[in-house]
């Protein structure tokens, strides 16, 4: 193992004045002190000064990037890297220097060692003998500054496939969010899938595929023992493709039903249920939090037990619906950029009296012009730090308040104030057919966007202390699979035995307001299934409204009925759940006797 001897830097901070040339001075003193030659590059305001040459990369033993913003890495490829911040560098400069020659001599003494890795990995063929189709990669990287690592990772992952001859295409996950990102369709083609991250990053996007796990640090010092690992993992086993013929096959069938509607999202939808989806926790824990504290009298005293929960449920989770709702759609439009403008203008919206209108509208506007901002405000690259901590939140903000203050809010205050006179003062005929519409919603498509439209409806109106609503969603929601339970148990014989099976995993999932529960049923016989549930869930959601149930918490099915005050006319809530269940097993027995049955040889019979 060779000494390391000489070394090379880069030094930037986001002004590009006083820690850039403080660092490489730093580094230039105790270098010397130490015994080695260095030779430091500064990116700062004024430019590159003293820039590293060709020569002087290819000699060096070490590199050390002391940066708090982007550094191109490309061009040390091949050459351990060692990444820090200015300040670090400022305060402990010898303890820098130490860490990253021990980390380069740790990393040589990693390479090698290659038995151990031949043990895991297959050897690389030669070009020749590869098969004419190179093999395809896709990979993410990111690190926890999202700076330096992250697409110095990106880089070498790029380099070793080019080596082995094969195509990779990587998504870095940086400080001002996803880059080169990877779609639908290269994921589909990928042979392997490489996540190199020192964060968390979501791989749902990646089920059946073969993933394999590293750090950053890993992929830049053996990026083809990477790339060779993840092709040799073996290939996952298909998921289960039954129509509940078992119970385990059957909620497999449930959850990739689910994976693919979530799949299929796409646009405006996929960033609403972004949202709503981040929001639903929130307003979960605050409306059974409230309705606890009804346990202790609706009007509890101040300072005790009643009245702290109702603090916590009512004046700080609901407080937070309406931000976290706004945040997370700008999250989803423009990834980390979006949202610090998100949650400001959600929390604006809410002081405006916009209720969840302002935050849906608040949390698309915040996204697109943080998206904006990040894509068509060029800075230098020296600056190019500032973008995420300082310009896009700046300017996105800025644009999100003044169009709500001055534009939106007076207009979108006015309607909701409209629809919430509109909900509290309807007569009886209207909340039925209120109900008969958001009820059959819920079983037109079980999760689908119809499904979610009526269930964002009813759960944003919670934020205006509109309850009716959303008893009529859950309990509508709740009727598709219990009503093809019952049908399983009322008539048998047009059910196979699979079917029947089928049926009382669906009485679990009913219960659990889980309405994707009689999607495998409805994707075998859609034409029957269809308008029997669609009957049943809007008879439940007009029985709903008619009787005047309301419900606090926007999930947790036939379980909150064990909250004291969760849901009112609880009686009559069950008996309006009964009733389109009841409608649901009926109709569907009925169309059932119309559906020709294969003909069954008797014995003897030839």
């Amino acid at each position: 193992m060779e000494p390391i001897k000489k070394i090379v830097a880069v030094t930037a901070c986001p002004t590009g004045i006083a820690h850039t040339f403080m660092a490489a001075e730093a580094l230039r003193k105790t270098s010397e002190v130490m015994g080695y030659e260095i030779k430091v590059e500064t990116q700062g305001s004024e430019g590159v000064k003293t820039p590293l040459s060709e020569q002087d990369i290819a000699t060096a033993d070490l590199v050390i990037i002391a940066a708090d913003i982007h550094v191109d890495p490309a061009r040390f490829a091949g050459k351990p890297v060692y990444a820090t911040s200015t300040s670090r560098t400022i305060r402990s400069t010898a303890a820098v220097i130490d860490e990253a020659i021990a980390e380069a001599q740790a990393d040589e003494a990693d390479l090698a060692a290659p038995a151990k890795v031949s043990e895991t990995t297959d050897p690389v063929a030669p070009l020749s003998d590869r098969p004419e189709t190179p093999k395809q990669l896709v990979g993410i990287t990111s690190c926890p500054t999202g700076i330096a690592h992250t697409f110095m990772a990106a880089e070498a992952l790029r380099k070793a496939a080019k080596e082995l001859g094969y195509d990779i295409k990587v998504e870095t996950q940086g400080s001002v969010g996803a880059k080169n990102q990877l779609t639908a369709a290269e994921i589909a083609r990928a042979d392997a899938v490489v996540i190199a991250a020192d964060t968390y990053v979501d791989l749902s996007r990646f089920q059946g595929k073969r993933v394999y796990e590293t750090s950053t640090k890993q992929a830049l010092k053996s990026g083809q023992t990477v790339i060779n690992q993840a092709l040799a993992l073996p290939e996952p086993e298909p998921a289960a493709q039954g129509n509940g013929q078992t119970q385990g096959d059957y909620l497999q069938s449930v959850k990739q039903a689910k994976a693919d509607q979530s799949a299929r999202r796409s646009g405006p939808y996929r960033h609403l249920l972004t949202g709503v989806s981040y929001m639903l926790p929130v307003i979960v824990a605050g409306g059974l939090i409230i309705a606890l504290s009804f346990v202790f009298g609706l009007q509890p005293e101040p300072g005790s037990i009643g009245d702290a929960l109702m603090q916590i449920g009512g004046k700080s989770a609901f407080a937070l619906i309406v931000p976290v709702l706004s945040g997370f759609i700008a999250f989803s439009i423009a990834d980390r950029p979006g949202l610090a403008p998100g949650l400001i203008g959600g929390m604006l919206a809410s002081n405006l009296g916009m209720g969840f209108l302002g935050g849906i509208l608040s949390g698309f506007l915040a996204g697109y012009i943080a998206l904006l901002v990040r894509d068509r405000v060029k800075l230098p690259q020296n600056l190019e730090g500032l973008k995420p901590v300082l310009v896009i939140p700046l300017l996105s903000t800025l644009a999100v308040g003044l169009l709500l203050v001055y534009v939106f809010g007076a207009p979108v205050k006015a309607i909701l104030d409209g629809l919430t006179a509109f909900l509290q003062g309807m007569g009886q005929t209207n909340a039925v057919l209120l109900g008969l519409l958001l009820g059959g919603m819920m079983a037109v498509d079980m999760g689908g966007p119809v499904n979610k439209a009526a269930y964002t409806f009813a759960v944003g109106l919670l934020a205006s202390n509109i309850y009716a609503p959303m008893a009529a969603v859950m309990a509508a929601g709740m009727t598709p699979p219990l009503g093809l339970a019952l049908a399983t148990l009322l008539a048998k014989r047009q059910f196979s035995e699979e079917e029947r099976e089928a049926g009382r995993v669906a009485t679990v999932l009913g219960i659990s307001f889980i309405t994707e529960g009689a999607i495998p049923f409805a994707a075998k016989d859609p034409i029957r299934v269809l308008p029997a549930c669609i009957a049943g869930s809007a008879v439940t959601g007009a029985l709903s409204m008619l009787f005047g149930c309301t419900l606090r918490a926007p999930h947790g099915g036939i379980f909150v009925l064990a909250i004291p005050n969760a849901v009112s006319q609880a009686g009559l809530y069950v008996v309006a759940i009964a009733a389109g269940t009841l409608v649901t097993a009926l109709v569907i027995t009925q169309l059932k006797r119309w559906q020709p049955q294969p003909k069954v040889a008797h014995p003897g019979s030839v």
